[in-house]
């Protein structure tokens, strides 16, 4: 067993999943499990994954993932800054040294029941640091995203990255620039969506990597960001980084630029701006009228919308009247919480209403009416209408 599932048990905590490191090549990988049975997904690399059993499933129900088997090597340069141009088949030991983080270059040996250990991991697991293997610029210098990776370790950790770790960050920080959007925006999304997320953005600006990564954070109101993140819980990604934003100036102009920066998908950013344009009508939706209320609740990212509200009221002290009504009203079956419409344009035709833009504005006021409790009936929503009409 290779790497984050050796770090993670050693921890006591349960491994995501379980890589295997193997002095097999990668045809003796395929010959023992079958060519059907295995995917050569990096066999350039020496990387085999083996299939679970069909129908096995994790014991949380979720698909079990297929399992990485690599042949024990050692790489060659690194001239795009991310992959080793070439790679050579070796021993443990060369396999070890070439990974990045000492406590990710830990081996355990099922046979004999052992740790196996090359670079000093389980020391710097007891001390809870965090470094690299060997020099630090070396190992940045082979894959820029090291640098974020060390953040993002130093956080799901709780880790104090070390002195030479951390100042070969700083150095070289402008470098993170190289790395894909894509990927940094992976690796973001696991820092900010973890319970220590503040402090992972506090590691962020230390190492100077906000600068390429997140430059909003140089205007950020720091204390709201405190205050909006200091309680240690899981949140969706798209919720704490609202909470960010709502930190800012301009958090429209924020979020384009993140979206941007960081590949967001139309989903997430969808998600953000909802949250962020409507979290003060449920925090103030109990001196506001029902009207104004009801249409953030039967948005699709009304659960995005009512979290970003919720964490905001808390964390500042405001009155949470607001937060208690509209939880309540997202309990609601839905002909209570989105009642049918009494009126339509239809409806207005048959009326003999001119067809026009005042179709839009009588419909909307006997909505209005209607969700305020001032109508409750067909009757009394043709009886405003007219009186709209013929004013």
């Amino acid at each position: 067993m290779a790497g984050g599932c050796v770090r993670d048990a050693l921890l006591g905590r349960s491994p995501k999943d379980y890589d295997v490191a193997t002095d097999a090549t990668p045809e003796s990988v395929r010959s023992v499990f079958g060519k059907s049975q295995t995917l050569a997904f990096g066999a350039s690399f020496g990387v085999i994954g083996v299939l679970p059993p069909k129908g096995l499933k994790r014991n949380d129900g979720k698909k079990l993932e297929p399992t990485e088997i690599a042949t024990f090597r050692s790489d060659g340069q690194y001239s795009d800054g991310r992959r080793p141009d070439s790679v050579h088949y070796g021993n443990a030991e060369q396999d070890a040294l070439r990974r990045d983080f000492t406590i990710n270059g830990l081996f355990y040996d099922p046979k004999s029941d052992s740790v196996v250990d090359f670079v000093g991991g389980q020391a710097d697991l007891k001390r809870g640091v965090l470094q690299t293997i060997g020099d630090p610029v070396a190992r940045f210098g082979e894959d820029k995203l090291r640098m974020l990776r060390a953040v993002r370790f130093a956080t799901s950790l709780d880790f104090k990255i070390a002195e030479a770790t951390h100042a070969a960050i700083v150095e070289h920080s402008g470098e993170i620039a190289m790395v894909s959007g894509e990927r940094i925006g992976a690796e973001m999304r696991r820092v900010m969506q973890h319970p220590n997320a503040l402090a992972g953005l506090n590691h962020l600006v230390q190492c100077k990597l906000h600068h390429a990564i997140m430059p909003e954070l140089e205007s950020a109101d720091w204390n709201r960001i405190e205050r909006l993140m200091q309680q240690k819980t899981q949140r969706e990604f798209p919720i704490s980084l609202a909470c960010v934003l709502a930190s800012l100036a301009d958090a429209w102009a924020g979020l384009r630029a993140i979206t941007n920066r960081w590949k967001l998908s139309n989903e997430e950013t969808r998600i953000v701006g909802a949250a962020i344009k409507h979290w003060s009508i449920i925090a103030q939706a109990a001196n506001l009228p029902w009207s104004q209320v009801q249409p953030r609740l039967i948005d699709r990212d009304a659960q995005a919308i009512w979290k970003l509200a919720a964490t905001i009221v808390e964390a500042e002290g405001h009155d949470d009247s607001g937060i208690r009504l509209t939880k309540d009203a997202l309990s609601w079956a839905p002909e209570k919480l989105d009642p049918p419409v009494l009126l339509s344009g239809d409806s207005l035709r048959e009326l003999g209403i001119a067809a026009g833009p005042q179709y839009k504005t009588i419909l909307q006021a006997v909505r209005d009416a209607q969700l305020n409790k001032q109508l409750e009936t067909r009757e009394e929503a043709i009886a405003l209408a007219m009186k709209l009409t013929v004013s």
